[in-house]
This record gives C-alpha cells, sequence and structure tokens, in this order.
C-alpha cells in the first residue's frame, strides 16, 4: 500500500513516527508538503503535481494540516479523495473542527456537554455576553487561536468587558465563555482513532497557568477514563466525523464538558505519556479501510 502524509515538516514527531508506523508495515510512504501541491482539475481527471511530478497511486493519506493552512490544506485533501484515495481525516469534516463555532454548535446539537458559550456579531451590550456565561471570571477565544494562543481568562467583569470591547473595535471574533473553576487548570486529551479510544492523557497547566496546552509548559500523565468521559470523547469525535482526533475535555461538577475537537492532534505528548504506539494504530485504520 501507499500511504502519503500531507504534513510541511517531515522531521516534526508527529510525521516521523506515522512514516516509521507505515514502513514497519512494509508500506510504501511518502511526506508531501500539502502547500507546494498543484491542483489540476478537468472532467474525470483531477491530478496533483508535485516537485516535478504527477502523483500518482496513492492508496491513503493522512493529513498533518496545520490551522493556518487549513482553506489549501483542504483543497488538496478533496484533491485526493477524488482521486479515490481513502483519507483517515475526511475534508469535510477537517473544515467542521476548524471552525470553532460550528463545532461547538455541532456538539450541542448531539448533545455533547459544553462550558456555557456566547457569540456575537461585535455587540455592544457586552455586559449582558459576560452575564450569559455566569459572569467573571470567563473565558475569551479568539475563532482563529491555536495552541492556547488568542484564550484570555478575564478575571472580573470590568476586564471582560474591556478586552471584549477591545476585540471588537480591532474587528477581532470572539467567544465567551463559561469559566470552570474546579477544572484547576487541567483538561484531559483522550485519542480517538476509527471510533475507539487508544489513548488517553491528563494535562496540568505550569503554576498560575489556565491553560493546560504542552507548548505552553504543561505537563501530562497517564489517566484512567470514566465511563462518562468514554462515551463523551466519542460521541464528540462522531458528531465532527473525525476518523482520528483529539478529544480535548474538561472535568466539571456536572460532568464532562467538551473544550475541542482537535483534527490534526499530535503524537507526541500522547505517547509518551501513555507509552503507547498511537501511530501504529492510526496505520492499521489505514488497512482497515483500504
Amino acid at each position: 500500500m501507499k500511504i502519503a502524509i500531507l504534513s510541511k515538516n517531515p522531521k516534526l514527531y508527529s510525521t516521523s513516527r506515522l512514516v516509521e508506523a507505515a514502513k514497519e508495515k512494509n508500506h510504501d510512504v511518502v511526506v508531501i508538503n500539502p502547500l507546494k501541491c498543484v491542483i489540476e482539475l478537468e472532467k474525470k481527471n483531477p491530478r496533483i503535481f508535485y516537485n516535478g511530478y504527477y502523483v500518482e497511486d496513492i492508496d491513503a493519506i493522512i493529513p498533518r494540516i496545520g490551522a493556518s493552512d487549513t482553506y489549501y490544506g483542504t483543497a488538496v485533501v478533496r484533491q485526493f479523495e477524488m482521486m479515490k484515495a481513502f483519507s483517515v481525516i475526511e475534508s469535510q469534516a477537517l473544515i467542521r473542527s476548524r471552525d470553532k463555532l460550528r463545532s461547538l454548535q455541532i456538539l450541542a446539537k448531539a448533545g455533547v456537554g459544553l462550558p456555557k458559550t456566547v457569540f456575537t456579531n461585535f455587540t455592544k451590550d457586552v455586559e449582558h455576553v459576560v452575564d450569559s456565561v455566569g459572569g467573571a471570571p470567563l473565558i475569551l477565544k479568539l475563532l482563529e487561536g491555536t495552541q492556547g494562543l488568542g484564550v484570555v481568562l478575564a478575571e472580573t467583569k470590568n476586564a471582560a468587558t474591556s478586552v471584549i470591547e477591545a476585540f471588537n473595535g480591532l474587528k477581532a471574533r470572539v467567544i465567551a465563555q463559561q469559566f470552570i473553576q474546579e477544572s484547576d487548570g487541567t483538561d484531559i486529551r483522550v485519542f480517538v482513532v476509527d471510533g475507539s479510544i487508544v489513548g488517553a492523557m491528563k494535562r496540568q497547566g505550569k503554576k498560575g497557568e489556565f491553560r493546560s496546552n504542552l507548548h505552553r509548559g504543561g505537563t501530562a500523565s497517564i489517566i484512567k477514563l470514566s465511563d462518562q468521559e468514554e462515551l463523551t470523547a466519542l460521541k464528540a469525535a462522531k458528531a465532527i466525523g473525525l476518523g482520528v482526533a483529539g478529544v480535548d475535555i474538561i472535568q466539571s461538577d456536572s460532568g464532562p464538558m467538551v473544550l475541542e475537537v482537535n483534527s490534526s492532534p499530535g503524537l507526541e505528548g500522547i505517547e509518551k505519556a501513555t507509552e503507547k504506539d498511537i501511530a501504529k494504530e492510526i496505520i492499521k485504520y489505514i488497512e482497515r479501510n483500504v
């Protein structure tokens, strides 16, 4: 089988691990930078030109598309789908996951637990927005933020209204979200592959930091999920339509709540915390479907 990993950097941990896992299973594997692909369209003959040749005979792709590259990266994924390649992340699911508001709407409709969230079109009634999510402290998130960037903890009502007004003035779209005090700077990353949980870790933010992202100095440890946490993670991944997903959950007094469903979850933190071969599980997922 010939597998293409769509990644800008073959040296990244996740990319190199996927290459290693594919080779261990005796598959041909190539790393393709999706931003350097040329998409060619004509009747019944979709093609991709890359590094001086046409890409052919790809059986499956593993998209590792960065958030800033979503538009063109998704177009490349869609082109491979038109060329009959199996994608572990479908193009439409990738788009859903990258639109924070849309993904939250989908999760809410599916009955998944969420922190109360409010989104407006630059409203002047900012005090109502703050009150709607239970008042201060509250979380404010830029719709385009990733890895904890563009996320602000507003500890007072005055601070919250000032930040919202500032974002409104910059025409930056922001969502306000209930702050779950009892989570205490921790969350759970659940790794889902093909409708099954293959690993889970608890992430703890560094002292004084409300964000638990490993990129921001957080630490990870293995965790045993409750039945409700397992069900929540699986339900969230299914609702967004992702074959491979990193579901971020916080523990609250009213049960597990989903913060985000990530379509390009990193492998380094989860593999080191759980000591599981997650990359191999993704390759096995391809084998079951191609």
